[in-house]
């Protein structure tokens, strides 16, 4: 019986920290592998690939935590949110707040844990991150664009492991298109999923990329993800990569202009937007495989 209960309770912390759903984990630490293959020092120590993806587990785990501290009263009247453990009461308050610190621990852990000449601009790069993580989930309360927050806070999945494989940020353009392509596609990719919520945010006066663009929200999707795909491949020919990375980049663009060409089908149901999200998941790593290819071969 008690283990029963613990087990049904773990459950509980997987679904706050959505540790059951990989496909966000992973379009997070999509733009930290195109950042660690494109720095001079590529291909990482797979140390350093290994510290990167846990601390990126438990950087989203605390952001999804915050997210849900902050809208557990909104998220029991929006469809796709209302079963959510804080907003359905089966995680009390003062439970999340526990795991929030603990996920913070952990990542000041593997923090300290990266190359000594790495940590001092590493730790400078966390905290100014954190407040942003910690801010972004109320901005849908006070600004028009809070997609673009997201954008900064998923910058910094580029920021941190270039500097941790270099000790500092003096990346040059490349890392500056690596940093743009990732802020560019991330707007695009929220904004998306921010269509699956159009109706519920407008009806709790709540704020959206896709309620502020109105009509134009698709259009400006799809330019979201050509100057990505643009940027990257701009980064990816100054660090020198192998032809290899050409056709496989050429085959994730036309993939991202597909996919808008998709959602742009008259009556779009909801499971729609949650499949394109998927799909950037897919075609973020296939331009990830590309740079390894590129860089290795």
């Amino acid at each position: 019986m008690e283990f029963t209960s613990i087990s049904k309770q773990l459950k509980q912390w997987v679904l706050l920290l959505r540790w059951d759903k990989p496909s966000g984990r992973l379009i997070l630490l999509i733009p930290a592998g195109w950042s660690l293959w494109m720095t001079p020092s590529a291909p990482p120590p797979m140390k350093l690939v290994g510290l990167i993806i846990f601390g990126g587990l438990c950087v989203s785990g605390a952001g999804c935590i915050a997210n849900d501290l902050w809208d557990r009263k909104i998220d029991k009247n929006v469809a796709r949110t209302k079963h959510r453990p804080l907003a359905n009461g089966t995680i009390q308050i003062s439970t999340a707040w526990k795991l929030l610190l603990v996920m913070l621990f952990m990542s000041c852990l593997i923090l300290f844990s990266l190359p000594s000449t790495s940590v001092r601009i590493c730790l400078s790069l966390a905290l100014t991150a954190l407040p942003i993580i910690l801010i972004y989930p109320s901005a849908k309360r006070w600004f028009a664009y809070p997609q673009a927050l997201l954008a900064l806070c998923w910058g910094f999945a580029v920021l941190i492991p270039w500097a941790a494989s270099e000790s500092s940020l003096a990346g040059g353009l490349p890392l500056l298109f690596c940093w743009l392509a990732t802020l560019i596609w991330t707007f695009g990719f929220d904004t998306v999923y921010a269509m699956a919520d159009y109706k519920d945010d407008k009806s709790l006066a709540l704020n959206s990329s896709v309620l502020s663009l109105g009509r134009y929200s698709k259009n400006v999707v799809a330019i979201c993800y050509a100057l990505a795909t643009t940027f990257l491949a701009i980064g990816a020919y100054l660090v020198g990569v192998k032809s290899i990375f050409w056709p496989i980049w050429i085959i994730s663009s036309l993939g991202m202009q597909r996919e808008i060409y998709i959602i742009n089908q008259m009556d779009s149901p909801f499971s729609t937007f949650g499949r394109h999200f998927r799909n950037q998941v897919w075609l973020g790593s296939l331009l990830l495989v590309g740079l390894i290819l590129g860089r290795i071969s």
